[in-house]
C-alpha cells in the first residue's frame, strides 16, 4: 500500500517561490511514475506535472511549462514541485499521486493535499 504525504504548501505573494515535497512509503515507489495535480474551489482536479520513474522524462501542463519544475529524489523516495513566478490563478490544494506511465494517468493512490494560496 503505497502511502503519500505532501508538505510544503503556505500563503505567499504573487511573484514568489514555493517548494512542495511528497514523501512516499511502502508498495514499490522506484518503479512508479509520480505526478502532481491541483484542485480549485469549485473546479475539478487538474494535472499539473509528471515524472517518470527514472526522473528522465518529465511532463507539464502547458499553464505551468517554465514555472514549475517536478524531480524526484529516489533514495529518499520523495517527489518535489518547485514553483516559481507563482500567480493568483495557481491557488489550488496540490496532491501528489502514483501514476501509471503506460497511459500516464493516476493510479489512485493520493495524499491528503497541501494548500497553496497566492495572494495578489
Amino acid at each position: 500500500q503505497v502511502q503519500l504525504v505532501e508538505s510544503g504548501g503556505g500563503l505567499v505573494q504573487a511573484g514568489d517561490s514555493l517548494k512542495l515535497s511528497c514523501a512516499a512509503s511502502g508498495g514499490t515507489f522506484s518503479t512508479y511514475a509520480m505526478g502532481w495535480f491541483r484542485q480549485a474551489p469549485g473546479k475539478e482536479r487538474e494535472f499539473v506535472a509528471a515524472v517518470s520513474w527514472s526522473g528522465g522524462i518529465k511532463k507539464y501542463a502547458d499553464a505551468m511549462k517554465g514555472r514549475f519544475t517536478i524531480a524526484r529524489d529516489k533514495p529518499k523516495n520523495t517527489v518535489y514541485l518547485q514553483m516559481n513566478s507563482l500567480k493568483p490563478e495557481d491557488t489550488a490544494v496540490y496532491y501528489c499521486a502514483a501514476i501509471d506511465s503506460t497511459n500516464w494517468s493516476p493510479m489512485g493512490y493520493w495524499g491528503q493535499g497541501t494548500q497553496v494560496t497566492v495572494s495578489s
